[in-house]
């Protein structure tokens, strides 16, 4: 079996992907693949169909290898996670200075640098309006820490409010208050009657819409969750800023509390450093994620107002927020995070995020109106088109498993939501790996 050091000299990084072996499927123990399937459950996987995980064994830049030397571009940067590519060696770097230093301590009763230095630095670059910042694992638990800081903000106060508003289609985690959250769906039927009540809202196209939406607002409500400007697992669904403004200005004027989900959107994803960037208005609650640490060590954050910070203050013990995971503020992530933030703003990573948007536009005007698209649109390194397919756009459409498969085997990644097609490309991806992807999806368009 080939591995990735046994790659030819001729084959760099920066050489055409080469094809998908097809031995990824033959029933021998001496593939990953083959080991793999027989002790683990992976995620939004069918395993009764039997379908091998291409085992990967190296990774570098905007490349993954799997472990016949196979090749593929990341164009989705690993589920979104991974800003600056695979492996950057300034992260490396950083995270093994902080290994000889500490791994982990317990964040209860204590603190350390690389905690002190995130939180400073992330409300550094965030709307003015956030002052605390608080620590968990990942974008579900970001999520939890964010509406129970809401529920409680109003149970600290005496002020029955309990009731939570969110966007239809909204996609906001997958433990039990996330799921909540999301959009109801095959998702998450098993689990309906455990999920409680949340009134969900058709995202308004106009202003018009706007003001007949707020006008049906009561001031019963506790808060206001949704994913700004861009709705990401349930068909990356782009809207507009203005539209978010004015919904957020209302809630504020009836003493709805108001959290942004950044979590797929934060750290540069939507052009700006935060989708929030876009709004005049600022949201009182915050959730992080993903992009965090680059995509090399798992972590959350949830950031609050300093108002929202007092309401839990006092000499009632009870008023404290009960909330903590064992691994928080692990500093080992808060000195990913550290690093990749400082990436995020060198100027050529900035230039990075640009060339990305251009280029997504240039793409989109090339297309120009295709007959097997409903609509093709971006936003920063977003880029969006939903294919025309029989019974109209569904997560389950078998147009997902053709272009998966497609694009794989020109050693591409790209995971389709259903027939709605994206890509979300760390920055450092180059042009012409770009302009190769854009060339795969002119021919798919031709072949599906």
């Amino acid at each position: 079996m080939a591995g990735v050091s046994q790659l030819p000299a001729e084959r760099s990084l920066f050489t055409r992907p080469w094809p998908i072996a097809s031995s990824h499927y033959k029933m021998t123990d001496q593939y990953m693949s083959y080991r793999d399937q027989q002790v683990i459950w992976h995620p939004y996987t069918q395993n009764h169909w039997g379908q091998y995980s291409i085992g990967i064994s190296y990774a570098e830049g905007s490349y993954i290898f799997d472990d016949e030397g196979n090749r593929y571009i990341d164009a989705i940067s690993s589920w979104w996670v991974n800003l600056h590519g695979h492996c950057h060696p300034f992260m490396i770097k950083s995270v093994l200075e902080q290994m000889t230093r500490i791994d982990h301590v317990i964040f209860a009763g204590f603190t350390h640098e690389p905690a002190v230095q995130l939180a400073e630095k992330i409300l550094a670059v965030l709307p003015r309006n956030q002052s605390k910042v608080f620590f968990s694992d990942d974008g579900s638990t970001a999520v939890e820490v964010g509406v129970k800081m809401a529920i409680q903000y109003w149970v600290n106060k005496g002020i029955p409010k309990k009731k939570i508003l969110a966007w239809k289609n909204s996609y906001h985690g997958d433990t039990f208050g996330s799921m909540s959250l999301s959009g109801r769906g095959p998702f998450n039927a098993a689990f309906n009657p455990y999920l409680f009540e949340v009134e969900f809202l058709e995202i308004p196209k106009n202003v018009h819409e706007v003001q007949n939406l707020v006008q049906n607002l009561s001031d019963d409500f506790a808060a206001f969750i949704f994913e700004p400007l861009i709705q990401g697992a349930s068909g990356m669904r782009m809207y507009k800023a203005d539209v978010l403004n004015q919904i957020i200005t209302a809630c504020k004027s009836r003493g709805i509390l108001t959290i942004a989900d950044e979590v797929m959107t934060g750290f540069g994803r939507t052009g700006k450093l935060f989708a929030m960037d876009y709004v005049i208005e600022k949201p009182d609650i915050i959730c992080l994620s993903k992009g965090l640490t680059g995509g090399m060590l798992p972590m959350g954050l949830t950031t609050c107002t300093e108002e929202i910070f007092e309401a839990f203050q006092g000499e009632d013990t009870l008023k404290s927020f009960f909330h903590g995971h064992s691994y928080t503020a692990n500093p080992l992530a808060c000195t990913a995070a550290l690093a990749s933030l400082e990436l995020l703003l060198r100027r050529s990573t900035q230039e990075s995020i640009a060339r990305i948007e251009n280029q997504h536009k240039k793409f989109i005007l090339k297309l120009g109106t295709h007959p097997r698209l409903l609509s093709i649109q971006s936003l920063g390194t977003i880029l969006a088109m939903e294919w025309k397919v029989k019974g109209g756009t569904s997560y389950f459409s078998d147009l997902r498993d053709k272009l998966y498969q497609y694009f794989l085997s020109e050693g591409i990644l790209l995971r389709p939501l259903g027939n709605i097609l994206y890509i979300m490309p760390p920055y450092c991806i180059s042009t012409e790996d770009l302009e190769f992807i854009y060339e795969r999806i002119m021919d798919a368009l031709e072949k599906f």
